[in-house]
């Protein structure tokens, strides 16, 4: 028989299988080639502020690299044991091992290769959108022109090929060591089915759905002042990481199969043909799948979990900005002070300017602070800054009390702040007991006058004053007036924040300006939050890929089911019905029990990201549900033309 047919006669069969995973190398392909091809785009170099893509994007580019040769060896992997039957009976009409091997090598060169250029080609046109995509979001202003890199295309085809060459490697072991009789049998051996319970694996399910809850209940107490060292925080982070990966492995191994199994008990024995298609086969299913689905489940965790809370820190920008720099800009020098309202003077732009007296007092806070990560576990009296209640409008306090301002709920959830207790103020000859009565967010001072994050005390005047003629010169900043500056018309903001950097203001430390602050922080998180979407994307599609890929061997194992179903008197209608609910289960489980990792990891500590965490964690979600649920109508669509084949 001639070879060449062989090989034209396979691919016309098993192009219909191998659809998907040629997109998903097509995607792969053409994503690693527009992030390699960023890294060599001379408009990376001109890229402001702290942007700093080419080293950034090749870091993703290796893990790019490492996600998609683990997806294509899998795949592979299944595909090879879903023809071992053919490749038996190709021995059986008299062709070699070796021959075999070049049918096959010769069917992956066609479709590896030729997906290749296609992705390149694809990588090159979405490269520019690409580059668009990054300038976007982390705020730059400069032209994404479209340019074709040499460096990146030689660089994509060493890649791939070496990937292809691991490929090849692992399908002449293959064939090397299987007998006839063994590639007969192996599919069948690959799926471990089980009939019946053990009361072991009753007690596993049960131990990993109480291991999952544990990290759950440790996450909620992380940051809430329940672990008093670093050694116990860090210890605490090892035991969730633990307890909820070998949790999940558990909860596929045999929590899966014993909530099913309880179901179908509740049931006496009498099953819907919904429940005999979806509940009977993912009990046995997902125990000879966990160690993937828990590799899947985690790195989904990861992924979701780190895109939310980039995007929570992306989308706090301006409200993370506020709380740092009460006002558009302020100014710490007095020179410098004087020369930024000349400027604004000179090209008309209206302003207000806000001066506040700031001085730094050490201050007895263990009575009001609930917790501290320090060493020794106390608290020791600190500096923080102290204003007076008339210089803030609508702050009255008496001699006797005091309120505390600007904190973070970074701050709080780490030390647990109260609000109420008493707080001594301490002077160098003299200490003042105050009443605290009450926390208050917003910030009346930069954090420049801030004392490691610490709140700042408003005080009643007399008592400022009494402060103020006391001071401890060891502890004062620099200055200790603060000078903010609003600009009337928002619109004319940028051109302000110009003329402040135009002034070499900037560089100061205590010279700080709104706006630039948080474009700076949607510099960096908008880096980071394009290369963990473009990663958890494509590792999004590998993974559905490799779910989708097990759902078709499944359908093609199951097949003479159907046929006997449908010869008991079920229609089509019965069946699809039944699948549509077992593919719910096959791809909902994975992901919800994701969805739940990333939830209870973020909500742990997203205060050190931002100030909103349900929008940008619900809108990464919902996305992530939608992408990952076409992989499911697609497994339903392939169930149906295998009923339909059955029938």
């Amino acid at each position: 028989m001639n070879i060449n047919y062989l090989i034209y006669r396979n691919l016309k069969k098993n192009i219909k299988n191998y659809y998907l995973y040629v997109f998903a190398l097509i995607f792969s392909v053409g994503l690693y080639f527009a992030f390699v091809t960023l890294q060599y785009d001379p408009a990376m170099d001109e890229a402001k502020g702290s942007v700093k893509g080419a080293a950034a994007l090749g870091t993703a580019s290796v893990l790019l690299v490492a996600i998609v040769a683990i997806f294509l060896l899998y795949a592979n992997t299944i595909f090879i044991k879903r023809r071992s039957k053919e490749i038996g009976l190709f021995q059986l009409i008299g062709l070699t091992k070796g021959k075999i091997f070049r049918i096959l090598s010769a069917e992956n060169l066609i479709l590896y290769f030729g997906s290749m250029v296609i992705g390149i080609f694809a990588g090159f046109a979405g490269s520019r959108l690409i580059l668009m995509i990054l300038f976007k979001i982390t705020g730059v202003d400069t032209e994404a022109a479209l340019t074709f890199s040499t460096e990146a295309m030689i660089q994509t085809v060493i890649v791939f090929a070496v990937i292809y060459v691991l490929i090849m490697i692992m399908n002449y072991t293959f064939i090397k060591r299987q007998s006839i009789l063994s590639l007969f049998h192996a599919v069948s051996t690959t799926e471990n089915r089980v009939k019946k319970m053990s009361f072991l694996e009753m007690l596993l399910g049960l131990f990993g759905i109480g291991l999952i809850v544990l990290g759950y209940y440790v996450s909620t107490k992380l940051f809430g002042g329940d672990f008093t060292s670093m050694n116990e925080l860090f210890m605490a982070m090892i035991l969730i990481l633990g307890s909820v990966i070998i949790g999940t492995y558990l909860f596929y191994k045999g929590s899966v199969s014993f909530l099913f199994n309880a179901i179908r008990k509740s049931k006496g024995g009498y099953l819907s043909l919904n429940e005999v298609l979806s509940l009977s086969s993912i009990m046995f299913r997902m125990k000879s799948n966990a160690l993937l689905l828990t590799i899947i489940t985690t790195v989904s965790a990861l992924a979701i979990g780190l895109l939310s809370l980039s995007y929570i820190s992306y989308y706090s920008a301006e409200k993370s900005a506020e709380g740092s720099v009460p006002n558009h800009f302020a100014v710490a020098d007095e020179k410098d002070l004087t020369a930024f309202i000349q400027a604004l003077s000179d090209e008309n732009i209206e302003f207000k300017q806000i001066n506040r007296d700031v001085i730094q007092v050490t201050a007895g806070l263990s009575d009001v602070i609930g917790t501290s990560l320090d060493i020794s576990g106390q608290m020791e009296p600190t500096a923080i800054p102290v204003i007076s209640d008339a210089s803030v409008k609508g702050k009255d306090v008496s001699p006797e009390e005091m309120l505390l301002t600007g904190y973070s709920d970074a701050v709080q959830q780490f030390m647990g702040i109260q609000s109420t207790g008493e707080i001594e103020l301490i002077s160098p000859n003299l200490s003042y007991k105050q009443k605290l009565i009450g926390l208050d967010k917003e910030a009346y001072v930069s954090y420049y006058f801030a004392s490691g994050g610490l709140p700042m005390a408003i005080v009643d005047q007399t008592v400022f004053d009494k402060l103020a003629s006391d001071l401890d010169p060891k502890i004062q900043k620099k200055t200790n007036v603060y000078h903010g500056i609003d600009i009337v018309d928002p619109s004319a903001i940028d051109q302000a924040n110009q003329i402040f950097k135009s002034l070499g203001i900037s560089e100061e430390t205590g010279n700080l300006s709104q706006t630039e602050m948080a474009f700076n922080q949607k510099s960096n998180m908008g880096l980071m939050m394009f290369i963990v979407g473009f990663l958890g994307l494509t590792f999004l599609i590998t993974s559905g890929c490799i779910l989708y890929f097990k759902q078709m061997d499944e359908g093609e194992e199951e097949k003479p089911n159907y046929t006997i179903l449908r010869k008991l008197g079920f229609t089509q209608g019965n069946l699809v019905k039944g699948i549509q609910i077992k593919q719910l289960f096959n791809f909902g489980i994975p992901l919800v029990v994701g969805l739940s990792h990333s939830y209870f990891a973020v909500k742990s500590g997203w205060f050190f990201f931002g100030t909103e965490l349900w929008l940008p964690m619900v809108m990464v979600m919902l996305l992530y549900t939608a992408l990952y649920s076409i992989f499911g109508l697609l497994s339903v669509m392939f169930y149906k033309r295998v009923i339909k084949e059955a029938l």
